[in-house]
């Protein structure tokens, strides 16, 4: 009886071992499966400005920044330089791209095939206008700041 119990545990015991083996995946394997996991192009703060920063609710907040910003532009641009070269434009697309370090950027966005107004002069003003823009914190993602990128029609005439 003491035989067939001590070979039982015996048994066991060398068949128990694999049990507790684990096969612990390398960094890279568990770093890339992290990444697959992450919708880059999609941020978990968007960028924000002071007058925004005390809603709470993620779209009303979101709604509040891009509000803001398209109207800040809108008044920036509202001179009458753009309006005078090119009478019959009457919105613009402008590229907002906000940068991790807060910095700013602004473009005209035109369609590939577009050649009826002079992109170069259109940004000059655009840069001229909104060179003392208000500070906007950047996008945050998983804690990082990080930079984004957007497209905003921006109403110039508003007969």
């Amino acid at each position: 009886m003491k035989n067939t119990i001590a070979f039982l545990f015996l048994v066991f015991t060398l068949n128990g071992c694999q049990y507790f083996e684990k096969n612990v995946p390398a960094k890279e394997e568990l770093l890339n499966k992290e990444l697959k996991k992450i919708d880059w192009s999609e941020v978990d703060e968007f960028p924000s400005t002071n007058s925004c920063d005390s809603i709470t609710d993620k779209e009303a907040r979101k709604q509040c920044f891009f509000d803001y910003l398209t109207q800040t532009i809108q008044e920036k641009l509202a001179t009458d330089t753009i309006k005078i070269l090119y009478p019959n434009l009457d919105t613009i697309q402008v590229k907002v791209t906000v940068f991790p370090d807060a910095r700013l950027k602004f473009e005209p966005y035109f369609p590939k095939d577009n050649m009826e107004y002079d992109t170069v002069k259109i940004d000059s003003i655009m840069q001229a206008k909104l060179a003392d823009f208000p500070i906007v914190e950047p996008a945050i993602k998983r804690g990082m700041k990080v930079k984004s990128q957007f497209i905003l029609p921006v109403i110039l005439k508003s007969e």
